[in-house]
C-alpha cells in the first residue's frame, strides 16, 4: 500500500478541519427553531387589530412593541390569556416590553388599538417571542463536553443574535427619525409658503399706499355768482 508523504497528511488534515469548520459555520447561520413573530403593519384611524398565538403552559413569552410613525407614536396594548384575564393592558404607549410565562395551554391574544385617534393612522412593529431557541449543541446523547471550538462557536452565535437586535432596533429609530423629519419638512414648507404669501400681500399694499401719499390730488374750486 502507497504511503502517504507528509504534505499530502497536511493536505488531508486540512480537508476535514475545514469540513468541520464550514459544518460549525452552517450551525451558526441556521435560525434557531423557538418561536417568534416579527411584524411591522399600518393600523388605520379609529381602528383595532389583533393577534393569536398558541403557548403551551409553563412557555415564556416576551413582547415588544414600537410605534414607527403617526402623530404622537403612541398605541394602546392590551394581552389577554385564553380565558380572557388582562395579562398587560397600558394606554396611548409609544415603545414597550413585557415578559409573561403561560399559566396555561391555549390561544393568547394581543390587540393594538387606535381607536382614540381621529384622522391618523400608525405604523406598530412588534416582536413576539414564544419560549428560548434551543441551544446550537444539544447536550443529549453527549458523554464528552464541549469543545474549545464549540464553545467559541456558541459565543459567537450569541454574539451574532445581539447584534441582530441591536440592527432591528437601529432600524426602528432610524424609520421613526426619518418620518419626524419628513413630517418637519413638510410643516416648514408650508410655512415657508405662507410666509411667501403674507410678505407678496404686505408688499403689494405697501406699494398702493406709498402710491396714494404721492398721488396729485387735483382740488375744483366752485364760484358762487353774486
Amino acid at each position: 500500500m502507497p504511503r502517504l508523504g507528509s504534505a499530502q497528511r497536511w493536505a488531508a488534515a486540512s480537508g476535514r478541519w475545514d469540513c468541520r469548520l464550514l459544518a460549525l459555520l452552517l450551525l451558526l447561520l441556521v435560525p434557531g427553531h423557538g418561536g417568534a413573530s416579527e411584524i411591522t403593519f399600518e393600523l388605520p384611524d379609529n381602528a383595532k387589530q389583533c393577534f393569536y398565538e398558541d403557548i403551551t403552559q409553563g412557555t415564556k413569552c416576551t413582547l415588544e412593541f414600537q410605534v414607527i410613525t403617526g402623530g404622537h407614536y403612541d398605541v394602546d396594548c392590551r394581552l389577554e390569556d385564553p380565558d380572557g384575564n388582562v395579562l398587560y393592558k397600558e394606554m396611548k404607549k409609544q415603545y414597550d416590553s413585557f415578559t409573561f410565562t403561560a399559566s396555561k395551554n391555549g390561544t393568547y391574544k394581543f390587540c393594538f388599538s387606535n381607536e382614540f385617534s381621529t384622522f391618523t393612522h400608525k405604523t406598530v412593529y412588534f416582536d413576539f417571542q414564544v419560549g428560548e431557541d434551543p441551544p446550537l449543541f444539544p447536550s443529549e446523547n453527549r458523554v464528552s463536553a464541549l469543545t474549545q471550538m464549540e464553545s467559541a462557536c456558541v459565543s459567537i452565535h450569541e454574539a451574532l443574535k445581539s447584534v441582530i437586535d441591536y440592527q432591528t432596533h437601529f432600524r426602528l429609530r432610524e424609520a421613526q427619525g426619518r418620518s419626524r423629519a419628513e413630517d418637519l419638512n413638510t410643516r416648514v414648507a408650508y410655512w415657508s409658503v405662507g410666509e411667501a404669501l403674507i410678505l407678496l400681500v404686505v408688499s403689494i399694499g405697501q406699494v398702493f399706499l406709498l402710491k396714494s401719499f404721492f398721488s396729485d390730488k387735483r382740488t375744483t374750486t366752485t364760484r358762487v355768482g353774486s
